[in-house]
């Protein structure tokens, strides 16, 4: 499809909303065609308007909605939708974007579906008085990098006009489009909700750091292919301020989202901060958005992403139903996974055929898993300060007295190094039973991994920050070199990664349970890829199962997922193994 390239003039935030009125237009100006104007005999669509009051989402917080439905809606069938931000710029038939006016010819022409517009102005939370000044949310709803304002849409707009329109809730169905930062907001609501939204259009996006949107192309990059098709638009002569270059930007997320084979276009133009081409284009951007349709939109199969060479496109994550909050993980040589069902400490098995049943009846808390070379499964019980190993039928020995672990990992010579529950601190114990200081730890650490060759070991903690802990096992087992070495994924706002259980494979790769999902850090301690866990809540475990290793098991908000990948997982109790070194 070809765009009319343009030239563009400067618009003005006034009062926390974009202002998307096309200014006064000279000779070289960006023109609106017909499109974008009134057609007799075509069919007009409603536009009504209500005030969303009091957000739960954006607490106490006030937006003035529109909402067009076309002359062609059938309350019989749902309809698709198109949420627009800043949308009394949007909405207005004689402004610049005329949004009812372009949805009224290209649904007649049937250039795109029957669809219903939603356009929402951003949060104003009421002055407190007569001399105060209201609070505006715009940047605090739409450059915000989270998933709150997907959930203000999912949760108050959509179910708010879905009781008088009868909306389609196939993520197929259902678009957003915004400029500035209303475009970020509307990528934003995609990339994290993608189970929700599959089509975006961005004009001008606010792909900087007003509130670390410069982080995206990044993203994008490392988490696997989303089934997102990306409209975006830019002037070559947009602004260039303290939060960053906004043409920069919006070419660091196009070139991102080629690079994970989204279907992306992205239309340059010559001038500033404007919605004026925007609006001049928006009937060709629709066009573009809509083509096709309902062809479903899907996620690429085939990225140079790192992270595709681990994952299986057509494997997704299948859930284990336990019936229980599940704790610790650990896999043996078999390939069955063992699981702690919390808070009772039963022990559960996944055999890999992914059948669930009980292996163990502890009776007392179990706060972590490891397997032995002797193929025991060693359980830390800190409460009762004790280890014990369990032999294949289930009956336990208490091998270690008077050790309350968090954590431990277990060498293929059958030392064991654990994080003290109380302190943080790491100890090892040998084959002989004898408990050494190993190192200081740190207060919050919560999981531990040795590399393929067993020569290093990694420490996982909870403490504000990013990196992992790394040290060189010595010959006599110490600890040493200890640095700060893996650089982990904080998402915007959070203090922490929240890092807990580990694993590697056969390459060197570590894989850390995180708030972000699983982390894939290379052996030069960098995250190449992010592999989100079905319900966007925080990992806490991590293993590989299955008969050849290759089945990535993971608990997340204490439910059990697992997905068979490319990687083949490594035992720690088994012989060490030299991985490949890193590409530097």
């Amino acid at each position: 499809m070809k765009f009319r390239s343009l030239a563009l003039c400067a618009a003005l935030a006034l009062l926390g909303t974009l202002n998307l009125a096309a200014p006064a237009q000279a000779a070289d100006d960006y023109k609106l065609g017909p499109d974008s104007m009134q057609q007799p005999d075509v069919p007009k669509g409603e536009v009504s308007y209500f005030k969303a009051k009091n957000s739960k989402v954006f607490t106490g917080s006030d937006h003035d909605v529109w909402v067009y439905v076309p002359k062609q809606y059938d309350a019989a069938k749902p309809a698709c939708v198109m949420i627009f931000q800043d949308g009394g710029g949007f909405q207005d038939r004689n402004g610049g974007f005329r949004v009812p006016v372009v949805f009224d010819n290209l649904i007649a022409k049937k250039q795109m579906p029957v669809t219903v517009a939603i356009m929402i102005n951003p949060g104003v939370v009421p002055a407190a008085g007569p001399n105060a000044l209201p609070r505006y949310n715009r940047s605090f709803e739409y450059d915000d990098p989270t998933d709150r304002y997907a959930r203000f849409l999912l949760e108050e707009i959509l179910p708010e006009v879905g009781k008088k329109v009868n909306l389609s809730q196939n993520p197929d169905d259902r678009a957003l489009c915004g400029a500035s930062s209303g475009g970020i907001a509307s990528f934003v609501a995609a990339w994290t909700r993608p189970d929700q939204f599959h089509r975006v259009v961005s004009f001008i996006g606010s792909f900087t750091d007003l509130r670390g949107g410069n982080t995206f192309a990044s993203d994008i990059r490392k988490y696997e292919p989303r089934p997102l098709r990306v409209f975006l638009q830019d002037g070559t002569a947009d602004q260039d301020i303290y939060s960053g270059n906004w043409y920069i930007g919006n070419q660091d997320v196009a070139a991102a989202l080629r690079f994970a084979r989204n279907d992306v276009q992205f239309v340059v133009g010559t001038q500033g901060h404007s919605g004026q081409q925007g609006a001049s284009i928006l009937p060709d951007a629709l066009r573009w958005l809509w083509r096709d349709y309902p062809a479903p939109i899907r996620a690429a199969t085939a990225t140079p992403q790192p992270i595709m060479k681990i994952l299986l496109p057509d494997e997704a994550w299948q859930p284990i139903a336990a019936g229980f909050e599940a704790g610790s993980l650990a896999a043996d040589s078999a390939g069955n996974v063992y699981v702690v069902a919390l808070p009772a400490g039963h022990i559960h098995k996944i055999a890999p055929d992914g059948r669930l049943s009980l292996f163990a009846d502890t009776g007392k808390e179990v706060s972590a898993l490891a397997f032995g070379p002797d193929g025991r499964l060693y359980a830390a019980q800190p409460a009762a300060k004790s280890i014990t190993a369990y032999d294949a039928s289930g009956k336990g020995t208490i091998v270690a007295k008077g050790v309350a672990a968090r954590s431990l990992v277990i060498d293929y010579k059958g030392d064991i190094y654990l994080i003290d529950a109380g302190n943080g601190k790491i100890y090892r114990i040998g084959k002989d039973g004898h408990k050494t200081l190993a190192d200081a730890g740190r207060p919050d650490a919560t999981g531990l991994a040795l590399t393929p060759d067993q020569t290093l070991l990694q420490i996982a903690s909870t403490d504000p920050g990013k990196l992992l802990t790394c040290y060189q096992i010595q010959p006599d087992g110490a600890l040493g070199a200890k640095q700060e070495f893996f650089d982990l994924h904080i998402p915007y706002a959070e203090r922490s990664s929240l890092a807990n259980g580990m694993t590697t494979d056969t390459l060197g790769w570590l894989y850390v349970a995180t708030q972000s999902g699983i982390q894939v850090l290379d052996q030069a301690g960098r995250v190449n890829g992010i592999i989100a866990d079905p319900d966007r809540r925080a990992a806490s475990a991590v293993v590989f199962g299955g008969a050849n290793h290759d089945i990535l098991t993971i608990v997340a908000d204490g439910k059990i997922f697992r997905r068979k990948t490319q990687a083949k997982g490594v035992l720690s109790s088994e012989a060490p193994i030299k991985p490949p070194g890193p590409h530097l």
